[in-house]
C-alpha cells in the first residue's frame, strides 16, 4: 500500500484536535468541581470556598489517592490492523471456520464449562 502525503498532516491535525479537546475538557471539569464545591461545601459543612486552581489541585489529589496514574491499555488501531492483516491472509475455508467458531463462542455452546 502507498502512503498518502496528506495523511501525515491529517494525523497531526487530528492529534492536535484531540489534545485541545482534552485540555478544554479538563478545564471545564475543574470549573465544574470548583462550582459544585463552592455551592455545596460551605452550606453543608461550613468549609471555605476554593479557587479554580485549588479545584484543579483537588482533582489531581483525588486521582492520585483514588485512581492512580496507571495507563489503561486498549487494543485500538494497532490491534484492528493486525486482525485485518491476518484476515486478509486467510483462505476462504479458514475464514468460514473462523466465522463458525466465533458464532459458537458467542452463543456459549462451544465453550467447555470451567474455562
Amino acid at each position: 500500500m502507498f502512503e498518502n502525503p496528506s495523511s501525515k498532516f491529517w494525523h497531526f491535525r487530528r492529534g492536535l484536535g484531540v489534545v485541545l479537546l482534552g485540555a478544554v475538557a479538563v478545564a471545564v471539569f475543574g470549573l465544574v468541581v470548583m462550582s459544585l464545591w463552592n455551592w455545596l461545601m460551605p452550606a453543608i459543612l461550613g468549609l471555605k470556598a476554593i479557587s479554580y486552581w485549588q479545584a484543579m489541585g483537588l482533582l489531581v489529589l483525588s486521582r492520585i489517592l483514588l485512581g492512580g496514574f496507571h495507563r489503561h491499555h486498549h487494543p485500538g488501531f494497532r490491534h484492528r490492523k493486525h486482525v485485518f492483516e491476518r484476515w486478509e491472509k486467510m483462505t476462504p475455508e479458514e475464514r468460514e471456520r473462523f466465522r463458525q467458531g466465533f458464532r459458537r463462542d458467542r452463543s456459549g455452546l462451544g465453550r467447555p464449562q470451567g474455562d
